[in-house]
């Protein structure tokens, strides 16, 4: 592994390469790779994260976020978690061809990660990446989640505001929401509202703000039509204004990056595979019980 030091300096030079490299490193724990965490300086480059429901057109819209923060000479780093297979752990779909126009463009880094069975919506270790971008020379940062449902509400430990991207016909998500999205969005945006029943699906995303008693009442709701670029203005004046005024949200945020971290360290000596032998060898008895099984498994 590389100087520490000299690996900072690169990244703080924006050098895409060695934030690749050093993504890398993380993502497999490579030696090292907490010593650089620990060396990180204090990164304040604001964290966007988009979420919502499958097949909603999360990765049209940042692909409009970036043309429109690129158009105001912005750098800006793009993370796409993926959804995994549940038995290789590799991603199923890849966000950096859907947005290969920026591919080389020198002020735009993507980077893809599969979810490795998390059911946060997110990849387990991207509250360090994540970290290590703010040490870049960026100006923004857009996390776009793989829109997992009511388990996603993981990214609003992690962004500083979070935009939640429905359609028109997402009307049962309504319901899923009352479990967890309702809590987290700082910004609602009904994609496609060109299809029917749009203007319907807006008034009861509105009158549940209304009567949330989570005080949630001032989220904007943005209509817009991504493939026509149609409300990408109103969205971004959306995405500034509650980033000026979501600041007292620093101490909660910290304290769930350090809550994750904190389980995932915990988390690390288990080995779904030893957990598969023991069950394996476990059901050759032909009295097996799950919670007897948890038990015995912690308490070796």
């Amino acid at each position: 592994m590389e100087n520490i030091s000299s690996l900072i300096k690169k990244i703080s030079l924006g050098d895409n390469q060695v934030i690749a490299r050093s993504i890398s490193l993380i993502e497999n724990e490579a030696n090292g790779y907490e010593d650089l965490l620990k060396s990180l300086p204090v990164g304040n480059v604001p964290v966007i994260g988009i979420t919502g429901s499958p097949g909603a057109g999360k990765s049209t819209l940042v692909n409009l976020l970036i043309e429109k923060f690129k158009n105001e000479n912005k750098k800006v780093a793009v993370l796409c978690v993926d959804p995994s297979s549940p038995f290789s752990h590799g991603a199923l779909l890849g966000d950096r061809v859907r947005m290969n126009k920026w591919y080389n463009d020198p002020d735009v880094f993507i980077r893809s990660f599969a979810t490795r069975g998390s059911l946060g919506g997110l990849h387990p270790k991207i509250i360090e990446i994540t970290e290590l971008i703010k040490a870049a020379p960026f100006d923004c940062i857009i996390i776009e989640t793989v829109g997992v449902g009511q388990t996603e509400v993981e990214i609003a430990g992690l962004s500083d505001i979070t935009v939640v991207v429905f359609v028109p016909e997402s009307g049962d998500d309504i319901q899923v929401m009352k479990a967890g999205l309702i809590e987290i969005a700082n910004i609602f945006v009904v994609n496609k509202s060109d299809r029917p029943g749009a203007d319907e699906f807006v008034m009861n995303l509105q009158l549940m703000s209304n009567y949330s008693s989570h005080h949630v009442h001032d989220i904007p709701i943005i209509k817009t039509i991504a493939t026509e670029k149609i409300g990408i203005d109103e969205l971004v004046s959306a995405i500034k204004l509650k980033l000026t005024v979501n600041n007292n949200r620093k101490i909660k945020l910290i304290a769930e990056k350090a809550y994750q971290i904190i389980m995932h360290q915990k988390m690390k000596h288990i080995s779904k595979q030893e957990i598969e032998n023991k069950i394996e060898e476990t059901l050759k008895s032909g009295d097996f019980n799950l919670y007897k099984f948890v038990e015995l498994y912690f308490s070796e």
